[in-house]
């Protein structure tokens, strides 16, 4: 696939701005490009359709990606239809279960059902559909899932192949960030000064300044957190990481009870889909469940 024009990726801005969070730049750059040749205006859609999924705004996706659309870009539809109509999940679940063995080298394909099934909690299944694949980003992906599960010895093998990759690429750095958070320790300092590089280097985003304030909090610097967590909420005030992490945060440092209360009333408000929320209402109904149990015993 042509992805360059001389030595230079023409989508350089466009990946980079979409892996750090800064999902609106993506698609002001995305806009801008010139591409070269039909591969490279296919690939810039790609980043440009995520981004638009990534800022919830679905109904961009499902009006412009239609049955004619070129292959690569079909599973963004499918993407954007699992996130706004919680109704057909089963059916697009059904879908992906036929069809997760036939992506060939459609990593994007590969990328969608993986981050479909990593909603659902089915990570053996997204592990299955990511095996093998050679591409950055799908290495990325399957680092996050094995840190999900807890195996830190399998993410730091992923890592150590994406450095064999493309060392420098922000994908690989954001990777070894990831793997310093989860090593704790000394490596809290590292991971920070990684996030400090990009924003940097690029710009501040919530995604970012959100992985500075879990370092901050691992290393029991609540005020600094606290700031880069204020920060965030400047710029999207219903991010859920940073409202979860706001959530942890007033109770790190004593704050009253409702600080934390009007917090999780704003999470449920704007992100009643996103599975911290699901868990919490679920863990509210249970509590509800076994209070009424006890009254009714006592």
């Amino acid at each position: 696939m042509a992805r360059q024009q001389g030595d230079v990726d023409e989508l350089f801005d466009v990946k980079n701005h979409f892996y750090i969070g800064n999902y609106q730049q993506c698609i002001t750059e995305a806009q801008k490009v010139k591409p070269s040749s039909s591969d490279v205006a296919l690939e810039r859609d790609v980043f440009l359709y995520r981004a638009y999924i990534a800022q919830r705004k679905f109904r961009v996706v499902l009006d412009e990606i239609n049955n004619s659309s070129p292959v690569n870009l079909q599973p963004l539809k499918l993407l954007a239809e699992y996130f706004a109509t919680p109704g057909k999940r089963d059916a697009i679940l059904n879908e992906l279960d036929k069809n997760s063995g036939n992506f060939g080298d459609n990593h994007n394909g590969m990328i969608v059902a993986a981050t479909i099934y990593y909603h659902e909690k089915n990570l053996e299944s997204a592990l299955r559909v990511l095996h093998s694949a050679e591409n950055l980003e799908c290495m990325a992906l399957t680092l996050q899932i094995y840190l999900k599960m807890d195996r830190l010895d399998l993410a730091r093998k992923e890592l150590k192949a994406m450095q064999e990759k493309d060392d420098d690429a922000t994908l690989t750095q954001l990777a070894q960030a990831w793997v310093n958070i989860s090593s704790g320790g000394d490596k809290l300092q590292d991971a920070y000064y990684i996030f400090q590089e990009m924003i940097d280097k690029h710009s501040s985003t919530s995604m970012l300044l959100n992985g500075q304030a879990t370092c901050f909090i691992g290393q029991a610097k609540y005020e600094e957190a606290e700031t880069a967590l204020q920060e965030s909420l400047d710029k999207d005030s219903n991010n859920p990481d940073t409202l979860i992490n706001m959530i942890v945060l007033s109770q790190h440092m004593g704050k009253p009870p409702e600080v934390a209360n009007r917090y999780l009333s704003q999470l449920k408000d704007s992100n009643l889909e996103h599975p911290f929320v699901k868990e919490y209402l679920q863990k509210e109904i249970e509590f509800q469940r076994l209070k009424n149990q006890y009254s009714l015993s006592a």
